[in-house]
């Protein structure tokens, strides 16, 4: 038995407490779970460190930090509001045009014609997208301390959705040979530490703005910090 629910029914758990519209980009308090818009939630953190919603401290300091990025909450709201994904689409365009820029979404694609090339599946491969549509970051990762040796090539060029876990295992990779070690590093911009799910875009966007790229980041080995206390 088929049973039609109207969207309204669903508003209050899909949009944003802050604009009242519909999710973009649905971003989730780590301590609350309560999720917002990832622009309106930035943009409130910036000068206040509790959750809108509910007002829970999400840290002292770096509350910027215990957010993440909703992809399932994300694709839900796109798949029961029709035509949003479309029209947030448009108006990303409309903003990238007004500025003058080309919007990074809409370089086509280098298609071979399977008329008058043989497509072996070695092209098949490289021609896959592996995000180079994307929006490009440029970032410099730099040695924080010592005890880490500095890269032989410490320029690289990533798409902006790409994470800070994510360059913690490539620099696992470089310097360790070995993926597992990602946790022993942290990451930082401006001596903050980054949080591993926070995407380049995000940090160019709240940690670097008003800067000349690249985007420099510094690396160094995760420290424990330890306090003991003796009672008389």
């Amino acid at each position: 038995m088929e049973r039609k629910i109207k969207l309204r029914t669903f508003n209050p758990f899909i949009t944003c407490k802050i604009c009242r519209g519909y999710l973009i980009d649905a971003t989730t308090v780590t301590e609350c779970l309560h999720t917002f818009c990832k622009s309106c939630l930035v943009k409130h953190l910036e000068e206040n460190n509790t959750c809108p919603e509910c007002e829970i401290v999400i840290h002292q300091s770096h509350p910027l930090q215990y957010i993440s990025f909703d992809r399932t909450m994300q694709d839900i709201v796109y798949k029961l509001v029709p035509s949003l994904q479309e029209n947030e689409a448009r108006r990303e365009r409309e903003f990238y045009k007004m500025r003058g820029l080309a919007c990074p979404k809409d370089f086509p694609p280098n298609i071979m014609e399977p008329e008058t090339t043989t497509v072996t599946e070695e092209a098949k491969h490289a021609e896959l997208d592996y995000h180079r549509l994307d929006e490009q970051v440029n970032v410099c990762l730099e040695s924080k301390t010592g005890p880490m040796k500095p890269l032989k090539r410490k320029f690289i060029r990533c798409s902006s959705l790409a994470t800070i876990n994510l360059l913690k295992k490539y620099l696992a990779k470089k310097l360790y040979n070995n993926m597992d070690k990602y946790k022993d590093i942290d990451i930082l911009c401006n001596d903050e530490l980054l949080g591993k799910d926070h995407t380049l875009k995000f940090v160019l966007v709240t940690r670097w703005r008003f800067r000349d790229p690249p985007l420099k980041l510094q690396y160094q080995p995760k420290l424990e910090m330890i306090s003991v206390r003796f009672h008389p």
